[in-house]
């Protein structure tokens, strides 16, 4: 069986694999990457980021700017509509250690897209191009792109707005295969990442319905992508990436953590909130990455009603010795 686990080379960069943390808003806050970094994620991307709210100074971003030492390598994906206010904001962080940098032209929740942002590119070709091509110059790091299917049935374009970013500079576009009136909803089409594949010659990363390494052979063989990208599958499962690289090197199935295992990892990550966001927002946090975690589990149900009710890392301890 061909080896599909591979370093994967973007523009300057090359990682030590091709199996990618999705950017979530919300999940792939710094404990979250760093343990997912630490299971074999050979990229992790962080949450989205407002270059307009960069560009204001605000407070609440600086600690979604904030990377660990310890991580492999990162992206930071930062969101905006406006050329001059992305690449401004790109060469303003550029400093910071983030290996690349992603433009989100992907997210489909109404505020961003209302505002012209994420998915809502895709509507306006010119305008994403212009921004990519800015945001290329003003900055030495690789500049990636992650987009959808298109924004609606009648209008897929992802391979109209793959071409435009690889002809404005960008080093690698991921490709979400639905569209943004799906959400996340539906099947995934891989065809569609195929047909980005054919057309561009930068590296094309794959997202869509990748729940463990057997899916992600499918996908890598269907479509030909250069890399995979995980994201919701990977909630409340960081194993998931020693999982895919496992199966991907040698069609080793790893079995699933054990209960012990488990019960540490929830308490590493919940140790790691704290450390990074205080006890209050920490345990606050944490309550829905321990859903996550627990999904599934005997009793998760009674058990996800008094998580949403701790207070303190002691009450997190001492539910995660109950399970």
């Amino acid at each position: 069986m061909e080896q599909l686990l591979q370093p994967l080379t973007v523009g300057s960069v090359t990682l030590c694999n091709n199996i990618i943390l999705a950017p979530m808003a919300g999940v792939t806050d710094l404990p979250f990457r760093l343990l997912c970094s630490k299971q074999g994620a050979g990229l992790t991307c962080m949450e989205m980021v407002s270059a307009k709210a960069i560009w204001y100074g605000n407070k609440n971003t600086e600690s979604l700017l904030e990377i660990h030492p310890e991580e492999g390598p990162t992206s930071l994906q930062l969101f905006g509509s406006d050329p001059k206010i992305v690449s401004e904001m790109a060469k303003r962080i550029a400093e910071r250690p983030f290996s690349i940098l992603d433009i989100n032209m992907g997210c489909p929740v109404p505020k961003v897209v209302n505002n012209g942002e994420g998915s809502a590119l895709m509507r306006q070709p010119k305008l994403a191009g212009e921004i990519i091509a800015a945001t290329v110059k003003a900055i030495d790091k690789p500049v990636t792109v992650k987009i959808r299917k298109g924004f609606d049935e009648a209008h897929v374009n992802a391979v109209e707005i793959a071409r435009i970013a690889e002809d404005a500079g960008a080093a690698a576009v991921a490709v979400h295969g639905r569209t943004r009136e799906q959400y996340y909803a539906g099947e995934a089409d891989w065809e569609i990442i195929q047909r980005v594949k054919e057309a561009v010659s930068i590296p094309v990363i794959g997202n869509g319905d990748v729940t463990n390494g057997a899916d992600a052979r499918r996908m890598m063989e269907a479509t030909g992508c250069d890399g995979v990208m995980i994201g919701r599958a990977a909630r409340g499962n960081p194993w998931l990436f020693r999982q895919v690289t496992a199966y991907l090197r040698d069609s080793t199935v790893l079995p699933e953590p054990a209960r012990e295992e488990r019960k540490a990892m929830i308490l590493q990550h919940a140790r790691l909130q704290l450390a990074t966001k205080g006890e209050y927002t920490g345990v606050r946090e944490m309550r829905k990455h321990m859903s996550w975690y627990t999904a599934g589990m005997p009793g998760s149900a009674r058990l996800r009603q008094s998580i949403n009710l701790a207070e303190s890392f002691e009450e997190i301890e001492k539910l995660v010795e109950s399970m």
